[in-house]
């Protein structure tokens, strides 16, 4: 009889683990706390507005592909995913933009409106980058590392390829224009470090985009998840919905099964948790004898992510100039991200990343109109931010500022709204101190420095998505998953 695996949690780690389990031969039950799969990348329906809840960017699509072919189907014939062909536009407070694609003639020309002499450190970048993505991805990314012996041996290649410096300082090795260096070193920030504490390792993510383009799914990123969704019915993988996990049974240092909505009590023989592991050791596990002393230390020490404020909004106008990806600096950058990674105050000079799906799919708003999300990086919930009273004025400074740059009058043209605060992050999505990405990605907190995929403390427990290996990012959740292979092999 096939062994029992709960899966909790359904955002791309756990519907990736799902499947590939399912794939196995195992008998698989996914539990979601809220009444739509996605987690994260959950949709959100208000009047004629439908709009994608988080991930709005898709590199390496061949990961997805993957969990179609191990059915022998096609993801194609679920979803369409389409290449784009500008990646981010960038704009300054000055006004000046950078238009970032993967066409080297367009970029050579965008980096010489800056800086003539840094298009060769640009390339000397981008080649010193594949090396990086060689090892930490390539290599790395699906391979468990739940051994102290495994890492030290990867120690060498890691000093070699500058590990030890920060994402900015290598930027800036190669460099020279300040606009230019945010423009190369920003990437942390999709998976919730700060470019200056974030390890060099993350600078794979810009030949990530290199090698795979950037991608959009037609309707959506949630016609992925709804597509993902169809496989599992379809490949016998049970689904209960609005059944959140209050509590994971142990004895001793052994699952024994989960409590649902603090009645009803599944058993199985695992557990793949596609939920925050700081908040699952804190929380769900109610017997904490078998933490020892050098556990409580990694939990007590660690570095959270940045929370996010995250502004959806109809718009009565189309903005047709306004690209698909754009990403506005304030007029500070280290100062900034200082104030909301170590200070954890908020400011007046914001950056945000705006999101306009209909750029290049007319369905994702009515017609005529305009369908937006503004994510603005915040600081998370230890700041003791009190979002009900700050929540709307924050609103109202996001609006200023895009009414001033990007979004010239839509202070009066917004016809449908909401947003999330590190509050929803914290309650509805069960992440320790509301933060957007889980623990930050320092390298002191990468690999098996991070919430290691098989737990330390309980036997038959394992994790997928932000909080573990490889980290945060689609194709970091998605290649958490990959990590199960090594120790599922039924």
């Amino acid at each position: 009889m096939a062994k029992k695996i709960i899966i909790i949690g359904s955002g791309f780690g756990g519907l990736a683990a799902s499947l590939r389990l399912r794939a196995k031969g195992y008998n698989v039950t996914l539990v979601e706390k809220h009444s739509n799969l996605g987690g994260r990348a959950r949709v959100f329906k208000k009047g004629n507005f439908i709009y994608d809840g988080g991930p709005t960017v898709i590199t390496a699509p061949y990961l997805l592909d993957e969990l179609f072919a191990l059915f022998d189907k096609k993801i194609s014939d679920y979803a369409k995913i389409v290449p784009l062909d500008l990646w981010y536009r960038f704009v300054f407070s000055n006004g000046d933009t950078f238009d970032y694609s993967g066409n080297e003639d367009a970029m050579k020309e965008e980096i010489e409106k800056f800086s003539y002499e840094d298009f060769k450190g640009y390339k000397d970048l981008v080649n010193f980058t594949e090396k990086i993505f060689n090892k930490g991805f390539t290599d790395l990314s699906d391979k468990p590392f739940n051994n102290l012996l495994f890492m030290l041996k990867q120690v060498p290649s890691l000093l070699h390829l500058k590990s030890y410096k920060s994402v900015y300082e290598l930027v800036s090795h190669y460099i020279s224009n300040e606009k230019l260096r945010r423009v190369f070193s920003m990437h942390p920030l999709l998976v919730g470090g700060n470019p200056f504490t974030t390890t060099s390792i993350y600078t794979l993510i810009l030949f990530l985009e290199k090698k795979w383009g950037i991608h959009y799914s037609i309707g959506g990123t949630g016609n992925v998840v709804s597509a993902l969704e169809k496989l599992m019915n379809e490949e016998g993988i049970e689904i209960i919905k609005n059944a959140e996990v209050t509590e994971i049974i142990t004895n001793k240092n052994f699952i024994k099964g989960v409590k649902i909505n603090n009645t009803k009590i599944i058993n199985c023989d695992f557990i793949i948790c596609n939920s925050d592991p700081p908040n699952v050791y804190k929380n769900l596990i109610k017997s904490k004898e078998k933490y020892n002393f050098f556990f409580k230390q990694k939990i007590n020490r660690m570095d959270y992510s940045m929370g996010l404020f995250v502004y959806y909004f109809g718009s009565k106008k189309q903005y047709k100039n306004v690209a698909h990806h754009t990403i506005y600096f304030g007029e500070s950058y280290k100062e900034h991200l200082d104030k909301i990674f170590e200070k954890k105050i908020l400011s007046d000079d914001i950056s945000y990343y705006l999101h306009r799906p209909s750029a290049t799919d007319s369905s994702m708003a009515p017609d005529g109109q305009d369908a937006f999300y503004v994510l603005v990086p915040v600081p998370n919930n230890l700041s003791n931010i009190n979002w009900s009273t700050e929540g709307e004025k924050f609103k109202d400074l996001v609006l200023n500022k895009m009414d001033e740059s990007v979004l010239p009058g839509i202070k009066n043209n917004v016809i449908n709204d909401f947003y999330l605060t590190p509050n929803y992050f914290e309650k509805d999505l069960s992440t320790l101190h509301g933060s957007g990405f889980s623990i930050q990605p320092k390298f002191s907190q990468s690999a098996y420095f991070r919430f290691h995929n098989k737990s330390e403390v309980i036997k038959n427990l394992y994790f997928v998505g932000a909080g573990t290996h490889p980290g945060a990012g689609m194709p970091g959740v998605l290649s958490s998953a990959k990590v199960l292979d090594k120790f599922f092999n039924e």
